[in-house]
Order: structure tokens, then C-alpha cells, then sequence
């Protein structure tokens, strides 16, 4: 049985990989399910089921975050170009859709690209691209760090996680009216709760990015804070993620009891860093959740 259960991942894995190399090409549902080896006249319903989204939603959002690289890079790619390489036939119909998955027009986009919405955006597809990775953390994963004392402003998400989009959208526009880059403030985030409580209601995650300047008084959104400093068990994520929760399963199931330490009175929490890579086009981003210690 679990023979056949990776034989049926690593076929699913086969045609991701072949998306990614091939999205100048025909990747119509008869090429992807003969790459998988899978009937075309079922192959849509097993990747919907597998990854939560259709074919042709990953094919689209494949090429989209393509053509975002394409726009940040050095090479000078006309719109135009990256427009048709996307798959659209027509610059003013790529604009429309940018804009309405970005928040920008591909124009401003190249200038000074806003990488909240950016990540929020590929959300479902690296939620895709992640349901076949068997991370396995070990010992030498997890590192002990001194954290400096961090002052961070807060947005409390309280309730059903259903609203967490919600909650996202509102902690960017209140950042970007503060002129906080996450490229120059460090973004946190403090879970508070477990990810899936019996009541959805007593969800509870604490949405930071550190700054020192003053919340203002009537500022019915923001609160001031303080990441409180000391030793912190790290363990970095290997790939961008909304959900940590198989880290800090290891984190408290495994490493904590064969460690010796004992847990602070602080919750677990992640940052999640930009991380620019001469001659690259494009951030990478760098997931760290930290377990406060003694």
C-alpha cells in the first residue's frame, strides 16, 4: 500500500516538474495526464483532488509568477513579450489580470514591486507544490540562538481563520501607509493557538512587523509591542509556507524533550525574511520558526 501511495505521488511530482520546464509549450489536460501516465478523462479530478486547485489554475499562476521574475529582472523584457510568454494575447488583458492579482500594474510592478501581495498571491501554489515534500527535520536542524529584543507593531487576529485573508489585507495597507518595507522590517508572526482549534472561534495569531516609531492613539488597528529577547530553538523552513504546524510538531514532540530545555513563557512564533541573491532576479524567502527557552 505504501509502495503504490509513492508510486502515485511521484507521478503527480513528474508532471509539476514538467510544467515548470515546459510553460512555453502545450500544456493542455491530454499533455500533463500523459506525462503522469494518468486517463485524460480523469487525470483533472486527481489533481484537483492531489492539489486543491485545477490544471490549468496551476499552469496559469505558474506562468504569472514567471513573468513577475521577468518584469524584476536586469534583462529588458518588453511587456508586450512577457504578456504572450504568460499565455495572454494581448499586453492590456495581462495588465487587467496583473493588477487584479498584485494590486499594481506590471509597469509599476517593475519599478518597485510590493512583495506582500506578491506572496500572498502564490500562496495556493506553493500550497501545491508543497503536498508532495516528506520534510523530515532532524537534531542538527534546530539552533539555539540569543534574539535581540525586537519593539514590533500588532495586528491581532482573533477568530475564525477563514478571516485570516482579511486580517492579511489590511496588516499590508496598514504597512505600506507606515512606510515598512518587509525587504527593510522584519515581519513576525505569534501563534497564539493551536492552527485548528475545536472552536474555529478561538483561533488567535498575532500579525507583527518591527518597528519603534509610536502607534498613533486613535489607531483602532495597531498596537505597540515587544518581542521579548533571550534563547530561542530556531529551526528554518525549508521553502515558503502558511503552515509550520509539521515544524512545531517536531519542534515539541521531538527535539524539546531529547534536548534537555525547557520552553519560556513566550508563544512559538516564525519570521519570514527576504533574502536577495546577487545576480538573481527575484527574493527568495526564508521561513524561521522560533521556540522561546529558558
Amino acid at each position: 500500500m505504501e509502495a503504490a501511495f509513492q508510486n502515485y505521488h511521484a507521478r503527480m511530482q513528474r508532471v509539476l516538474d514538467y510544467i515548470d520546464q515546459h510553460l512555453d509549450g502545450d500544456l493542455d489536460l491530454e499533455t500533463v495526464s500523459r506525462v503522469a501516465a494518468f486517463s485524460k478523462f480523469h487525470f483533472h479530478r486527481q489533481f484537483r483532488a492531489t492539489f486543491e486547485l485545477s490544471v490549468h489554475r496551476y499552469v496559469q499562476l505558474a506562468r504569472m509568477k514567471r513573468a513577475s521574475h521577468q518584469l524584476t529582472s536586469s534583462d529588458a523584457h518588453s511587456v508586450t513579450a512577457i504578456a504572450m510568454d504568460a499565455g495572454y494575447d494581448a499586453p492590456d488583458a495581462f495588465a487587467r489580470a496583473f493588477r487584479q492579482r498584485f494590486g499594481q500594474s506590471p509597469s509599476s510592478f517593475r519599478k518597485s514591486p510590493d512583495w506582500g501581495p506578491w506572496l500572498m498571491a502564490f500562496g495556493p501554489l506553493d500550497k501545491a507544490r508543497n503536498k508532495l515534500m516528506q520534510i523530515i527535520f532532524e537534531h542538527d536542524d534546530v539552533t539555539i540562538r540569543d534574539v535581540p529584543p525586537t519593539p514590533v507593531a500588532i495586528m491581532e487576529h482573533r477568530g475564525d481563520r477563514a478571516m485570516l485573508g482579511d486580517t492579511f489585507q489590511r496588516f499590508i495597507a496598514w504597512r505600506k501607509a507606515a512606510g515598512l518595507s518587509p525587504e527593510t522590517s522584519p515581519t513576525f508572526t505569534i501563534f497564539r493557538s493551536e492552527r485548528e482549534p475545536v472552536v474555529p472561534a478561538d483561533y488567535s495569531m498575532d500579525l507583527c512587523i518591527g518597528t519603534d516609531q509610536p502607534i498613533a492613539a486613535n489607531d483602532a488597528q495597531m498596537k505597540a509591542g515587544l518581542i521579548p529577547g533571550g534563547r530561542c530553538a530556531v529551526l528554518r523552513y525549508p521553502g515558503n509556507t502558511n503552515n509550520l504546524e509539521p515544524a512545531a510538531l517536531y519542534l515539541y514532540r521531538d527535539w524539546l524533550p531529547d534536548s534537555g530545555e525547557e520552553a519560556r513563557d513566550f508563544p512559538i512564533y516564525c519570521q519570514r525574511r527576504l533574502s536577495f541573491i546577487p545576480e538573481m532576479p527575484v527574493h527568495e524567502v526564508i521561513v524561521e520558526l522560533f521556540l522561546p527557552l529558558k
